[in-house]
């Protein structure tokens, strides 16, 4: 059994420790609070939206289809992977480079496969293996839609300059708190629905739907990139501040379990000291 001294330090540590995953959880359900009220206002919009270009540039055929809905042999794949620049926060990034694993060791493999990180986490894995050509974890210094749009029209160029035939999104999607979902998203080329031609009917273009779309889906992918970043920055404080919930019960536990050891090692110390004044009285007194 650790000496007195063992455990007294051991429990000035534990004690520490959950000082700081406590407070560390108080930031992050302060944080969360404001994300999530940002994604759940945010994505009943950010899905209409796009499930509005999706229809409206499946029915464009010919001459008038989109540059963005362009489909291609797919050969080279450009991957946007979200995390975040800080850990402590459970399975989340490692969620993330399993599910960016899958897609180069699995869905895309022998194919060209390049990322755009978003998260200091992901980046330091990915940029062991294959071509980063570019590294936006800065991004959460300052996450507005104006730095978003930016990275997205990047994006676009890279799509319709012929570098990249498909574009897609790995980022995890905020349910609650305590559940994040891993979720690849196809960026480009924009997917169609079906039965575009069904959902068309109630519209009326003005001016015509080809100006709606070509104005509309840039603003759209702008959008849906946004909204992917506001998901995984929500999901990483809930992700957080369960991780720092769990931590403090098991510093609590611990803890406890020292204190009880303490207490029993000093108290049979006191008993052995007893034990001794008396056995030293006893020989005196014979």
């Amino acid at each position: 059994m650790a000496n007195l001294k063992e455990l007294r330090n051991r429990i000035t540590s534990v004690s520490s420790t959950m000082q700081i995953t406590s407070a560390m959880k108080m930031v992050s359900a302060a944080k969360l609070n404001k994300a999530q009220q940002a994604i759940t206002a945010m994505r009943p919009y950010a899905d209409k939206l796009t499930e509005l270009l999706q229809s409206l540039s499946a029915s464009l055929e010919g001459d008038s289809a989109s540059v963005f809905a362009e489909e291609r042999e797919v050969n080279k794949v450009l991957v946007v992977a979200i995390a975040s620049n800080r850990g402590l926060a459970g399975a989340f990034n490692n969620n993330i480079v399993k599910g960016v694993r899958g897609l180069y060791e699995n869905e895309y493999a022998g194919k060209q496969v390049d990322f755009v990180t978003i998260g200091k986490k992901v980046n330091d894995v990915v940029s062991k293996t294959h071509t980063v050509i570019a590294n936006k974890s800065d991004l959460f210094d300052d996450l507005t839609f104006a730095n978003v749009a930016a990275i997205a029209e990047e994006l676009m160029e890279q799509f319709t300059s012929g570098s990249y035939d498909k574009i897609v999104i790995v980022y995890n999607k905020f349910r609650n708190a305590a559940s994040q979902d891993v979720t690849i998203e196809q960026f480009l080329p924009i997917v169609p629905v079906e039965n575009a031609t069904a959902t068309n009917v109630d519209y009326i273009f003005e001016p015509s739907k080809e100006e709606i779309v070509e104005q509309l889906i840039p603003k759209s992918l702008k959008t849906q990139l946004y909204k992917a970043i506001r998901d995984s920055f929500a999901s990483e404080h809930g992700a957080r501040m369960t991780a720092m919930h769990k931590a403090t019960d098991n510093a609590t536990e611990l803890r406890d379990s020292l204190k009880l050891s303490y207490n029993k090692a000093r108290q049979a110390a006191i008993t052995n000291e007893i034990l001794e004044i008396v056995g030293g009285a006893e020989a005196l007194n014979s």
